[in-house]
């Protein structure tokens, strides 16, 4: 059996369901351990989560028992720690370390804990996914009305994310990647593929995009807050194009535009950590552009 931790935000959750969704569709026996967002485990946590999967309608997945996992790791107890610790080899636990790792679809019995943003995890099952994540009706009214208005026209989604990017905890890891130099060279690279794009900005912080971002060819998207702000992964799928943040909130409007003739955006690097391999990120993000921080297509 194949166990994968559900944990962090909503984008790190919809990549951990479709590793579970992947794993499935190659025959292995999968379950999502979902128990990172009990109360328990979220007591003392200064920002909670939420299983935000929750939110969709029809989401199938099969949760797997407490015993499978003790089976495989252990339980959460001094008497789990001390087996880890003293029994390793009965331990079956793989923790996510690298950018890719194809040997997990080798895996029978295994816990695996991890993000797994990379496409090509789940690239090839990406229809299967705009089928299976289905956003409910509801919420405001104006998210039918702005979906028609991006239908009927050369749309460009530009997610801007700012907020806690901007804490001095998260900018040493994801700061300065999404700059106005990335930013520029995006939409240049747009406008020279698409004539009249009109671009409809997402973003944590409207004052600073309004102030930014003016002029008739730009709109920008303040509609949905608190829970309803899934709708804007939504919304930003209805777009024709798509211009993302170092976010795997914006890669998942790109994922699930189902546009054959889309352009997709992204820095090429996520997290200053990282080095960017050409040949190695169009391997692992087929179809996908990369922009560096300075402003230079890749």
């Amino acid at each position: 059996m194949i166990i994968i931790q559900v944990a962090g935000g909503l984008g790190n959750q919809l990549q951990q369901y479709a590793l579970y969704r992947k794993f499935v569709r190659i025959g292995k026996e999968a379950r999502l351990d979902l128990s990172w967002f009990s109360e328990e485990n979220q007591e003392g946590v200064l920002k909670k989560r939420e299983l935000e999967l929750n939110y969709f309608d029809r989401l199938i997945c099969e949760e797997c028992r407490p015993e499978e996992k003790i089976k495989l790791i252990g339980n959460d107890r001094f008497s789990g720690k001390l087996r880890r610790k003293l029994m390793p080899f009965t331990i079956h636990w793989f923790k996510e370390s690298g950018m890719y790792h194809p040997e997990i679809f080798d895996f029978e019995d295994m816990y695996i804990s991890g993000y797994f943003a990379c496409e090509k995890y789940y690239s090839d099952i990406l229809y299967e996914l705009r089928e299976k994540i289905q956003f409910p009706v509801g919420g405001n009214s104006l998210n039918q009305t702005i979906a028609q208005e991006m239908k009927g026209r050369a749309s460009v989604s530009v997610h801007v994310r700012r907020g806690d990017y901007l804490d001095p905890e998260n900018t040493a890891m994801f700061g300065n990647i999404c700059t106005d130099r990335y930013y520029e060279t995006a939409i240049r690279l747009v406008k020279e593929e698409v004539p009249r794009a009109h671009f409809y900005l997402f973003s944590d912080d409207i004052p600073y995009v309004s102030q930014k971002y003016q002029g008739e060819e730009y709109t920008i998207v303040d509609i949905n807050h608190g829970k309803d702000s899934f709708y804007d992964i939504w919304l930003m799928s209805q777009c024709k194009h798509n211009i993302c943040a170092n976010s795997t909130f914006s890669f998942w409007g790109a994922r699930l535009n189902g546009n054959d003739d889309k352009i997709m955006i992204r820095p090429t690097i996520h997290k200053n950590s990282q080095t960017f391999v050409k040949e190695e990120m169009e391997e692992l993000w087929k179809g996908w552009r990369f922009v560096s921080p300075l402003g230079k297509p890749e």
